[in-house]
């Protein structure tokens, strides 16, 4: 699915030398490291402030304190809720639980797996509208949500829109920088990544100065000045190997992201060419990802809808194929939040995702052998 090591050589030595130069300053955790990664990523996503973190979750979390957004903090209103999606990893959902508000769902575009505008609005309609304080969309596999359609909903209604952009970080819509469109942003550089971290590192942006204080503020345990709290905070402080490891890694990524991009195309023409490709409907074949013509694609993943998706995994696994399903189980069923009263049915583009959705290799150093030796074996599984 994934090989670490052929990026790691490319590099090594780039990355060797940023570890010694953090080893020899002796300043593991924050520090001028994580400061210069900072600038470095805030200028990547065209905003005023970036403020690295310990993950992507505590990326989530702190974007939603930072923004007032529930009462974790002993600020915001104890009645907050944040519409989301339920098609998702679950830190989209916990981290709107441990800020202290409550998650709401609304159904997913098919085509994206991005929220989906027209259901926000009729959750923003319904019975649970006067609680949402926020939208919190998750440009899902490293495609930007509807941006123009979610301002549009939330502007008139005084919502406050963040940006779930853990997967997408270098993508854009209508040419601005995933990061920008929000009021803040949050991304994970989980090694799995596009932009990866050697362990786990997060990073919230923005251009409001006052979220960015408090986010630093909030990132080590409420202080801004050491030792004196002025409210409860987290420790979610960045190491300073992961900033210089990031701050080697974000020079390549423009040309890692081009790379990603021609390994997408080059499996659509493939599966076209081996007649696999179905129109929109599992029914007739397997569906490919679609690109909302608005939105840069930085294919964090390539994901297809296939039919017998669990019998063409096992497959695929025989065949020596790593394969990955983001995500089997919709938030909305998932049991740890069963209290939010969700049942079967109540999303079904979400659940009819989970039963079909299918991450196949994509990384900038796979080879052609490599992706054609994947479209064969579907090939062959089909046939």
């Amino acid at each position: 699915m994934l090989d670490f090591a052929r990026q790691y050589a490319s590099i090594r030595g780039e990355i060797l030398e940023a570890i010694t130069r953090v080893c020899d300053s002796q300043a593991f955790i924050l520090g001028p490291a994580v400061e210069a990664f900072e600038r470095s990523a805030a200028a990547a996503c065209s905003t005023s402030f970036a403020v690295g973190c310990a993950s992507g979750t505590d990326a989530l979390w702190l974007a939603l304190a930072g923004a007032g957004i529930g009462n974790s903090t002993g600020n915001g209103s104890v009645g907050d809720a944040v519409l989301t999606t339920p098609f998702s990893f679950f830190a989209s959902a916990s981290s709107i639980l441990r800020a202290g508000a409550r998650p709401v769902f609304a159904d997913i575009d098919p085509r994206t797996f991005n929220l989906s505008p027209e259901s926000a609005v009729e959750v923003l309609r319904g019975p649970a509208g006067e609680q949402i304080r926020a939208i919190l969309p998750v440009h899902l596999y490293g495609q930007s949500a509807d941006f123009d359609a979610l301002t549009q909903m939330a502007l008139p209604r005084g919502l406050l829109l963040l940006e779930d952009a853990a997967q997408a970080f270098g993508a854009t819509w209508q040419g601005r920088a995933t990061g920008s469109l929000g009021v803040a942003a949050a991304f994970s550089f989980y090694p799995t990544k596009n932009l990866a971290a050697m362990g786990d590192a997060g990073l919230v942006t923005t251009s409001d100065s006052k979220i960015a204080a408090r986010m630093r503020s909030l990132r080590t345990h409420g202080m801004t000045r050491r030792y004196y709290h002025d409210e409860i905070g987290w420790n979610a402080r960045m190491d300073a190997i992961q900033a210089a490891v990031l701050e080697v890694k974000l020079r390549y990524l423009g040309a890692w992201t081009e790379k990603r991009r021609e390994r997408a195309a080059k499996y659509d023409e493939w599966f076209r060419g081996a007649a696999l490709a179905s129109s929109g409907s599992t029914a007739h074949g397997i569906v490919l990802p679609w690109t909302d013509p608005r939105a840069e694609h930085v294919f964090h993943q390539y994901v297809i809808r296939a039919p017998r998706r669990d019998a063409l995994r096992e497959h695929l696994t025989q065949a020596g194929i790593g394969s990955e399903i983001y995500y089997p189980v919709p938030l909305h069923l998932q049991d740890a939040l069963a209290d939010l009263g969700y049942r079967p049915g109540d999303f079904p583009h979400a659940e009819v995702a989970a039963r079909e959705v299918l991450a196949l290799p994509i990384y900038p150093e796979l080879r052609d052998g490599e992706q054609q030796a994947v479209v064969e074996a579907i090939r062959a599984f089909y046939a």
